[in-house]
């Protein structure tokens, strides 16, 4: 059974939730503040994802969301207080997978949970970046991309990437010099068309891929096109 956190202060979310995600083979554990479920985290207790609140005492919910992203790329799915568009984008630069609005439906949240988990598993990697099994290694100059253990190295160090991050590297490297449209992106990591919003989603990810994979400059931009990994295999 996967293990879900539950980062929420409204002591009264957590029993309904837990009882629901229990009949779809999912044990939800609730902490009502960030430094229960930083002791949590750092305990040792393994879980398959979070579900974190904005709104929260000690911290907010994008503080705890940093913080996290320190050490661990956990799975994140954010709660933001009446669909916030500023929400949604900052979440999204701080790491987060993905975002609902409240009130929401645990329908929804469940179906959120399953396709962050989905993008997150070795498997949908290798699928998603058309990699033959035989060949589980991306490998270009000054960067190596493990699609089976999902690491990845540039210039001979380890780069830490969100559940995410990695899928779109692994979309973009998986197909050199194919350009890939927003939508296509969104289509291929979330499994459904999206809002425009997502379309500046896109955008954020990828800014923040190329950060992490500096000095390399291999993410090109064309415009009105979208996105392609500018570099050949070795």
């Amino acid at each position: 059974m996967r293990r879900l956190l539950l980062i929420d202060d409204d002591e009264r979310l957590g029993p309904p939730l837990a009882a629901w995600f229990k009949r779809h083979d999912f044990e939800l554990e609730q902490a009502t503040r960030p430094s229960a479920a930083l002791a949590l985290l750092a305990g040792g207790t393994a879980y398959d994802a979070a579900i974190l609140d904005v709104m929260l005492p000690e911290m907010d919910g994008f503080e705890l969301c940093r913080t996290i992203r320190k050490t661990s790329s956990l799975p994140i799915v954010m709660l933001t207080a009446r669909g916030e568009v500023m929400d949604r984008v900052v979440g999204l630069e701080l790491g987060a997978d993905d975002y609902l609005p409240k009130p929401f439906e645990p329908r929804e949240l469940l179906a959120r949970i399953q396709t962050v988990l989905r993008r997150t598993a070795p498997a949908a990697a290798a699928v998603a970046a058309g990699a033959a099994a035989a060949a589980p290694t991306l490998r270009f100059e000054g960067l190596e991309i493990d699609l089976q253990a999902r690491a990845v190295r540039c210039q001979g160090r380890g780069v830490e990437l969100t559940g995410t991050e990695f899928e779109l590297l692994a979309l973009l490297a998986g197909a050199p010099n194919r350009v890939h449209s927003r939508d296509d992106i969104l289509n291929r990591l979330r499994g459904h068309a999206a809002p425009d919003i997502h379309s500046r989603a896109v955008d954020i990810l990828v800014s923040r891929l190329r950060r992490k994979l500096e000095p390399l400059d291999v993410i090109r931009t064309l415009r009105n096109a979208g996105y392609l990994f500018a570099a050949a295999r070795e």
